[in-house]
């Protein structure tokens, strides 16, 4: 599917491929918002969750530190909160932190039923038929520890960001977006981190091992709050152009 150049390009440069994706992820966001507003929005939280789900397990090291491929779709829901928060209300977004959980529920039931079918065993496709079981269960044989981990700290850490983001715009008007941006996501992301470190990470490995992990991953999610400023912006921008009426200063 991908060029082989292209291929043996970020090969060479994983932390330049990481910065590409980030962005395509929060781009795309604002792109969906741009296109179909609200609705876009929610169509966002519901891929992030999705591919946060299938690309987690996958570990990889950037910029010498090992995180996984899901941060950066998982921050993303972050994101797309905090835009729904900033343009259309509190409710808007606890209403889409729900859906969110919903469809983070029902991946995960599927998937897990997606692994009881037995491959065929068709003599032409037998082998091809095995592989991908085995390759696909691999990918979706989640524990119930992480299942129960990761559902927490999905509802815990997106309903106290969407408080402390309105908490913050009470104090600082419609002003200083950046700020209740970056302060509402960056808080939030500790409740995250520590709720799945300690109830994953820590019966596994201890929970100074436990600690140590999730403080490797939150960085990378201190880094994707910080890059994620412009494109809070860019979203702005979108619904002034939408609508103009409602448009105010940050």
């Amino acid at each position: 599917m991908i060029p082989q150049n292209v291929v043996i390009f970020f090969a060479a440069n994983q932390e330049l491929l990481w910065l590409t994706t980030l962005t395509l992820d929060l781009g795309g966001t604002v792109i969906l918002f741009r296109l179909f507003g609200k609705a876009g929005l929610q169509v966002a939280i519901a891929t992030a969750i999705i591919l946060a789900n299938l690309q987690g397990p996958k570990l990889t090291v950037i910029f010498g530190m090992e995180t996984s491929l899901g941060v950066i779709f998982y921050s993303s829901i972050f994101f797309a909160t905090d835009v729904l928060s900033e343009n259309y209300g509190k409710a808007e977004a606890n209403k889409a932190v729900r859906m969110g959980f919903a469809v983070s529920v029902i991946v995960l039931i599927m998937l897990s039923f997606a692994t009881l079918y037995l491959p065929s065993q068709e003599p032409a496709s037998a082998e091809f038929s095995a592989n991908i079981h085995s390759a696909f269960a691999t990918i979706i044989n989640f524990t119930p520890q992480i299942i129960l981990g990761s559902l927490m700290a999905y509802l815990i850490s997106q309903s106290f960001d969407v408080w402390a983001f309105h908490k913050i715009k009470t104090l600082t008007g419609e002003r200083r977006l950046w700020l209740r941006n970056n302060l509402s996501t960056m808080s939030s992301q500790v409740v995250d981190t520590l709720i799945f470190s300690l109830v994953v990470w820590m019966p596994i490995v201890g929970l100074r091992s436990a600690l140590a992990l999730g403080a490797s991953k939150f960085v990378f999610k201190i880094v994707i709050a910080i890059i994620d400023t412009p494109f809070i912006y860019w979203a702005k921008q979108t619904f002034g152009q939408r609508h103009p009426a409602e448009t105010s200063t940050a």
